[in-house]
């Protein structure tokens, strides 16, 4: 494991718990540090992380930010280059970018566990992190069998559920869903905060829940974000449409219009959305990528591997 902040700790906490040989490397000193004090197996040397994983052709798992991916690539192409690799970062196109550049293609998985809290650092990770959470899995042309059911079967153990996509897919999904969630909480904050003291102290639930994300590092929101900036720049133009209609029809009309009963419905569906089980396409057979492609736009998921 790659990096042992919340999400990459708490894969190689729930590894661990699910019987894996799993070690790890962080580059700062007192994670390393903290991560032992639990009895985990961390390193600050890279070099020795990787040429262990090497020695043992260990599933790579990378999780840092998507601005320290380069040289991390680069020393699992110095130090591992064979081993198969997946990673937890939360954008799938430039990540998978990278690894072509440093010659990776041949054995990576693209993969993003969609879970996590506002707060960071291996002190917040947790190893039932994944428990029924979806964690989306790169079918993409050119991925290889026998890496995608390692890392298959690494979610599964980690107790999350498998939903299949390929890059551009994920990320246009998560723009609306995982960034466009950060982006308007913000705001919210900010506009919240706008009000004054008086407004914070009556503030409660509505407030706390929608500005929940807020209270996340700055500087770990520009990393999730802006790596997929093409696609967020969709999602705000989508809200700021829907904004400004609501605006105007309250100003003209004295009503919100259709914009509270359309998201009271789409909340909805959301709650009742059917994640049917996908079964019978296994890894290597003919046209699976596309068949599992195909069942998870259309809501199909995996809960075991057949």
């Amino acid at each position: 494991m790659l990096g042992t902040g919340l999400i990459g700790g708490s894969v190689l906490r729930a590894a661990v718990a699910a019987g894996y040989a799993a070690w790890g490397y962080n580059r700062s000193e007192t994670g390393v540090r903290a991560a032992r004090a639990d009895g985990f197996d961390v390193d600050g040397d890279i070099e020795a992380v990787l040429s262990r994983a090497a020695a043992a052709d260990a599933l790579v798992v990378v999780g840092v930010p998507m601005p320290a991916l380069a040289p991390i690539l680069s020393d699992v192409k110095q130090f591992a280059p064979d081993c198969p690799l997946t990673d937890v970062v939360s954008v799938k196109s430039p990540v998978a970018a990278a690894v072509r550049e440093h010659e990776l293609g041949a054995r990576y998985v693209g993969g993003h566990p969609m879970a996590g809290t506002s707060e960071s650092g291996w002190a917040a990770s947790s190893s039932d992190l994944f428990q029924g959470a979806a964690w989306a899995i790169g079918v993409d042309a050119g991925t290889h069998a026998d890496p995608w059911t390692r890392v298959a079967r690494l979610a599964l153990d980690c107790g999350a559920y498998l939903v299949p996509v390929v890059a551009a897919e994920h990320d246009r999904a998560v723009a609306r869903i995982s960034h466009l969630p950060h982006v308007l909480a913000e705001a919210l904050a900010v506009a919240g905060a706008g009000g004054g003291d008086l407004a914070l102290g009556l503030a409660a639930g509505s407030f706390r829940d929608g500005t929940r994300v807020a209270a996340t590092a700055p500087d770990l929101v520009r990393a999730i974000c802006e790596p997929n900036s093409a696609a967020l720049l969709d999602a705000l133009d989508d809200i700021l449409r829907l904004l400004t209609a609501a605006r105007d029809n309250l100003s003209a009309t004295g009503s919100l219009g259709e914009l509270v009963d359309a998201g009271y419905t789409e909340r909805n569906r959301y709650d009742t959305l059917e994640r049917w089980e996908i079964t019978g396409i296994r890894p290597g057979d003919h046209n699976w990528l596309e068949e599992l492609h195909d069942a998870g736009r259309r809501g199909g998921v995996l809960r075991t591997l057949d």
